[in-house]
C-alpha cells in the first residue's frame, strides 16, 4: 500500500512540475475564472506546511551520507518520504500562488522575486528527489542542494512577508525611524513637502514600485492621482467621497482599513492635513505661503515644516499637557500645535448645529497657550467674548459670520496680544468699531460686509495708519474667480411645523439658484432664491451662487427634515452591533445628524441581525409618516436597508403593520450619500411604534464582498 501511495505521490509531483511550467509559459494569456480564484486564495493558508517539511528534509539530507546514517533504513526511508511530501506540497502551494498572482492584487518586482524563489524551491526539491539515488549523487552534491534549497526557502518567505506586511515588517518595532529633513516654510510646497512625506512614511512600504499592493503606487504625484485596482484614490475638492479617506476612517479591525492593523497609523494632524489638501482641490505645485495667512491648511501644514527662523514668534509660556489637548479634540473642535517645538496652540471650532458656549469654556485650561482661534460661521454671541478675552496670548481671532455685535466688542479691548481680528458678516456700527482702533497690538481688522459704509471704512483706515482695514474684494470683472458656496442661515436641520429657509452669500449682487427635485442648479432655469423658501415638508435643497464675471460656486446640498413628534421613550427590541451602539437608542431621536464617519458615535449599525426599536408616547400621537436617515457607502459594505417595516397601535403586544418600505437597490458606481427612507400610511393615533430594519443579507454579485451581509447605519428617526 505504501509503495502505491509513494508512486502516486511521485507521479503527482511530476505532473505538478509540468503544470507549473505551463502556468509560467502562458502566464500572459491566462485568465483565471471566478470559480478557480478561491483555490488561489488558499495560498497563504497552506504555505507554512511545506516550509516545515522541506526544512526538516533538507536538514536530514545534509547529513544523509554520514556513516552512522548510511546503513540506517529508517533514516533513509523517512528522509525520502519527508522530501517527497515537502516537494509535492510546495508544488501545490506554488500553483496556488501563481493563480493568486493573476488577480492583480499585487504587482512589481517584489512579486517577481517571490514567484521565482518559490518556483526555485519546487524545482530544487524535485531535482534532489529524482536524483538522490543516482550514482553521481554524492555527499558534496547533497549538501550543496540542501543549502541552495534552504536559501531559496528563506528568500521566498522573506519576499512573501514583505508582500503581505510591507518592508521591514520583522524589525519595524525596534527600528529607529529616520526623520525626514524638514523643508523651510518659505520654500515648502504643499504636496511635495507636506503631503508626500506622510505617504512616504505611512503608505510606501506596501505601495511602492516593487510591491504595489492593490496595483497602487504612492511614490509620486502621477501614481497617486492614477489610483489603483479599487479606483481613483482621491477626488479633488471632495474629501467626503475620496477613497483614501474612506479607508483611513474604517474601523481598525476592518480588513480594508489603511494602513493595515499592526502598521504605524496616521495621526490626527496627518489625517487632517490630507483632508484639507483634498478639499482645496489637491493642488500639486502650490506653495504653502501662497495660501492666505489664516487658511486652515496653511496653519496646519506649518507643523510639518522647519520653522522660519527669522519670523517665527517666540513664546515665553510653557507647553500645555498633551493629555488635556487630546481630551479637548472631538468631532466639532480641533486643537493643534502651530509648530512641533512650539507651545502655541491653534483652535478651530465648527459644526454650528451642535455649538454651545461650553465649547469655549472647556478651553480655559489652555488659555495661556491658545494664540489662534477660528469661530467663523458659528452662533457665537456677545456674551462669549468675555471668555475669549481671557485667552491672554491670543493674537488671531476669526469671528466672521457670527452673532457678535458692536456692543460686545468692548470685551476684547483689554487684550494685549490680539493683532488680527476678523469680523466680516457681523452687525457692526462705526461707533462700536472706532474704540477698537485704539488697541496698540491690533495690526489687521477685517470688516467687509458688516454694515459699515465705504466712507466709514475709509475714515477708519485714514485715522489709523498702523492698522490694515480690509474692506472687501473690489469686483472689477477683470480676474474671474470661483464664487464660494452660499450658506444656510438657519441653524437647525429639523423643524416641527414649517421652516423659513434662508440662504446667504457674503458678496453683494450674487444670485442664488436652487432646486428641490434632486437636479443640479443652473444659472438660467433653476428657481431664483428671494428672501426665503417656506418648507412644510422634509426637503432636499441644492443651491449654487452665480454672478457675472465670476465662475459659479460649487453646489451646496442640505437635507431639511420635518419632525412633528418626539417619542417619550425609545429602546431596542433587537440590539445593534456592539461596535456601533453609540449612545444607545436615544440617539435615534436626538435630532443630531452624523456625517460619513460611521465610527463618530452618531450612528447605529447592524449587520448580522435586523434592528428593532420600540417608540412609545405618553399621549397618543396622530402619525402618518416615519422617516429614517440612513447611509450609503458602497466600498465599505454600507447599503440602505433591504426593507423597513413600521408597526403601530395602542397596545405594544398587539401592533399591526402600517407600512413596508423597500428602497431602490444600490448600483455599482453610486457615490456615498445620506438617504431618506420614508414610510407613509393612513394617519392614525398610536401609542407605540415598532421600527424593523432589515439589512441586505447578501451583497450583489458586482460587489467584492458578494454573498456577505451588508451593514446598515441609521442616525435618526423622524415622525410626522
Amino acid at each position: 500500500m505504501s509503495i502505491t501511495f509513494k508512486g502516486f505521490a511521485a507521479n503527482a509531483l511530476f505532473a505538478a512540475n509540468v503544470f507549473i511550467l505551463f502556468l509560467l509559459a502562458f502566464s500572459d494569456q491566462l485568465t483565471i475564472p471566478l470559480w478557480l480564484q478561491p483555490l488561489g486564495r488558499m495560498h497563504p493558508m497552506i504555505l507554512h506546511f511545506p516550509i516545515v517539511l522541506l526544512m526538516l528534509a533538507m536538514l536530514m539530507e545534509f547529513f544523509r551520507f554520514k556513516e552512522a546514517y548510511v546503513k540506517e533504513p529508517l533514516y533513509q526511508s523517512f528522509t525520502t518520504g519527508l522530501l517527497l511530501s515537502g516537494a509535492l506540497f510546495s508544488a501545490i502551494t506554488v500553483i496556488m500562488g501563481l493563480l493568486l498572482s493573476k488577480e492583480a492584487s499585487y504587482s512589481g518586482t517584489l512579486l517577481d522575486w517571490h514567484k521565482w524563489t518559490g518556483v526555485g524551491v519546487v524545482f530544487m526539491a524535485s531535482i534532489i528527489y529524482w536524483s538522490r539515488n543516482a550514482a553521481w549523487y554524492k555527499l558534496s552534491t547533497a549538501r550543496i542542494g540542501a543549502v541552495v534549497t534552504v536559501f531559496c526557502l528563506i528568500f521566498a518567505g522573506h519576499y512573501g512577508a514583505s508582500l503581505t506586511h510591507g518592508d521591514n515588517f520583522v524589525m519595524e518595532p525596534v527600528t529607529v525611524k529616520k526623520e525626514l529633513p524638514k523643508v523651510p516654510l518659505a520654500q515648502a510646497k504643499i504636496f511635495e513637502d507636506v503631503i508626500l512625506p506622510v505617504f512616504s512614511q505611512k503608505c510606501l512600504s506596501c505601495h511602492n514600485l516593487e510591491k504595489a499592493k492593490g496595483s497602487l503606487i504612492m511614490e509620486n504625484a502621477a501614481s497617486i492621482f492614477k489610483g489603483g485596482k479599487s479606483g481613483k484614490l482621491l477626488v479633488p475638492g471632495k474629501p467626503e467621497i475620496s477613497l483614501l479617506l474612506e479607508r483611513i476612517h474604517l474601523p481598525m479591525d476592518d480588513k480594508k482599513h489603511m494602513p493595515p492593523k499592526g502598521k504605524e497609523q496616521l495621526n490626527e494632524a496627518e489625517v487632517a492635513v490630507i483632508r484639507l489638501w483634498i478639499k482645496g482641490n489637491a493642488l500639486r505645485n502650490k506653495k504653502v505661503l501662497d495660501l492666505p495667512a489664516q487658511d486652515s491648511l496653511r496653519i496646519l501644514a506649518t507643523s510639518f515644516l522647519a520653522p522660519a527662523e527669522s519670523t517665527e514668534p517666540k513664546y515665553d509660556f510653557a507647553a500645555a499637557d498633551e493629555k488635556t489637548i487630546k481630551n479637548l479634540n472631538n468631532n466639532y473642535r480641533i486643537v493643534y500645535t502651530l509648530a512641533k517645538e512650539s507651545p502655541a496652540l491653534a483652535v478651530n471650532i465648527y459644526n454650528k448645529s451642535v455649538y454651545k458656549p461650553e465649547a469655549l469654556k472647556e478651553l480655559e485650561p489652555l488659555k495661556k497657550q491658545i494664540v489662534s482661534l477660528d469661530l467663523k460661521g458659528l452662533p457665537v454671541a456677545d456674551s462669549e467674548l468675555k471668555t475669549i478675552a481671557g485667552f491672554e496670548n491670543l493674537n488671531t481671532l476669526n469671528l466672521n459670520f457670527t452673532r457678535v455685535t458692536g456692543a460686545g466688542l468692548k470685551e476684547l479691548q483689554s487684550m494685549k496680544n490680539l493683532n488680527s481680528l476678523s469680523l466680516s458678516g457681523t452687525k457692526l456700527t462705526y461707533q462700536s468699531v472706532k474704540p477698537m482702533m485704539a488697541m496698540k497690538s491690533l495690526k489687521k481688522l477685517t470688516l467687509w460686509n458688516t454694515g459699515l459704509s465705504g466712507e466709514e471704512l475709509q475714515q477708519l483706515q485714514k485715522a489709523n495708519q498702523h492698522i490694515t482695514v480690509i474692506a472687501g474684494f473690489k469686483d472689477d470683472g477683470t480676474h474671474p474667480i470661483r464664487l464660494n458656496q452660499p450658506r444656510i442661515v438657519n441653524e437647525v436641520a429639523v423643524f416641527k411645523n414649517s421652516l423659513a429657509l434662508k440662504l446667504k452669500h457674503p458678496i453683494n449682487g450674487v444670485q442664488i439658484r436652487y432646486t428641490m427635485d434632486g437636479s443640479e442648479p443652473d444659472s438660467l432655469k433653476s428657481s431664483l432664491f428671494d428672501q426665503q423658501i417656506l418648507l412644510k415638508e422634509s426637503s432636499t435643497i441644492k443651491a449654487k451662487a452665480y454672478k457675472t464675471g465670476w465662475y459659479g460656486s460649487e453646489t451646496i446640498t442640505a437635507n431639511l427634515y420635518k419632525s412633528s413628534y418626539q417619542p417619550d421613550s425609545i429602546f431596542f427590541l433587537m440590539q445593534p452591533d456592539d461596535k456601533y451602539k453609540s449612545g444607545g437608542a436615544k440617539i435615534l431621536a436626538d435630532q443630531q445628524f452624523g456625517n460619513f464617519e460611521y465610527g463618530s458615535g452618531k450612528w447605529i449599525g447592524v449587520r448580522q441581525n435586523n434592528l428593532e426599536a420600540l417608540l412609545s408616547f405618553k399621549q397618543p400621537a396622530m402619525i402618518q409618516s416615519v422617516i429614517l436617515n440612513v447611509m450609503r457607502l458602497i466600498p465599505s459594505y454600507v447599503f440602505p436597508p433591504e426593507s423597513v417595516e413600521i408597526w403601530g397601535g395602542s397596545d405594544k403586544n398587539k401592533l399591526r403593520l402600517l407600512s413596508t418600505v423597500k428602497p431602490a437597490p444600490s448600483l455599482k458606481n453610486e457615490e456615498r450619500a445620506l438617504i431618506k427612507v420614508e414610510g407613509k400610511f393612513k394617519a392614525q393615533n398610536v401609542s407605540y411604534l415598532k421600527i424593523v430594519v432589515r439589512n441586505l443579507k447578501k451583497l450583489p454579485d458586482w460587489h467584492e464582498g458578494k454573498g456577505q451581509p451588508a451593514w446598515v447605519f441609521i442616525d435618526e428617526i423622524l415622525l410626522n
